[in-house]
């Protein structure tokens, strides 16, 4: 059943595999049964597995992240996503590697201390989150892209709560178009925006591309439904 982190989730659900249950790993991993997926956690150490709650403890595997059997038990062959979250950069990258590499996962993220790193292994095509600046809420948006629930509150909002910034998908029918197109007459500003695991600053004159995902600023209210009202503007233009 949804939101009890077992191993035979139904077919709207995703499962993930986490390694490390350390803060960052416990809380992805109830905050992703919460929102009805399935986890397992894998750690070396089974103390931290006190850290989860019953529902999620039960399906801890002790082991090394990047060990296949480990791996396995923790049901890795059919995960949708897989997160290294422990506390060692060479772990988190291995893991990953190993997820990605040798069971096909499509969505996997490593937390990366040394940030000076973190370009070296997005070039390697796994995308990195630094400790430094981010959070937990960083690291779901890049396990579940496109996940509507993540999507839809705000990646940064000020202490008044006037201003709040989103990441938003772009559109198909944006494609081919520009910057300065998207902005025209709707009160908001792209920030950034992320094109095949790189950082873009978004320029007045920047071409949007397919697969492209947008930072974008405004007042918090004009950010209520904006991904469904530019897919709209495309269909009517």
């Amino acid at each position: 059943m949804p939101g009890e982190g077992c191993l035979d989730g139904s077919a709207d659900q995703m499962h993930i595999v986490i390694m490390g249950c350390g803060r960052v790993g416990s809380t992805l991993a109830h905050t992703l049964v919460d929102l009805g997926h399935t986890v397992a956690v894998i750690d070396q150490d089974p103390d931290s597995f006190r850290r989860l709650r019953g529902n999620v403890a039960k399906h801890a595997v002790r082991g090394v992240g990047h060990d296949r059997e480990a791996l396995q038990t923790a049901g890795i062959e059919r995960a949708s996503a897989f997160v290294a979250v422990s506390n060692g950069d060479n772990s988190n990258i291995i893991a990953a590697r190993v997820a990605r590499e040798t069971f096909g996962v499509e969505n996997v993220v490593a937390r990366i201390y040394d940030p000076r790193r973190a370009a070296v292994y997005q070039r390697l095509g796994i995308p990195t989150v630094a400790t430094v600046g981010w959070t937990a809420d960083a690291i779901l948006r890049r396990m579940m892209p496109g996940d509507e629930q993540l999507a839809s509150a705000p990646e940064w909002q000020d202490a008044s709560g006037t201003l709040a910034m989103q990441e938003v998908p772009l559109p198909e029918g944006w494609t081919g178009r520009s910057v300065t197109e998207l902005e025209l007459g709707r009160g908001l500003r792209v920030v950034y925006l992320t094109r095949s695991g790189r950082i873009l600053l978004a320029g007045v004159d920047q071409v949007l591309e397919a697969g492209d995902v947008l930072h974008v600023v405004a007042h918090s209210q004009d950010l209520e439904g904006l991904p469904e009202r530019l897919a709209d503007d495309t269909e009517r233009g």
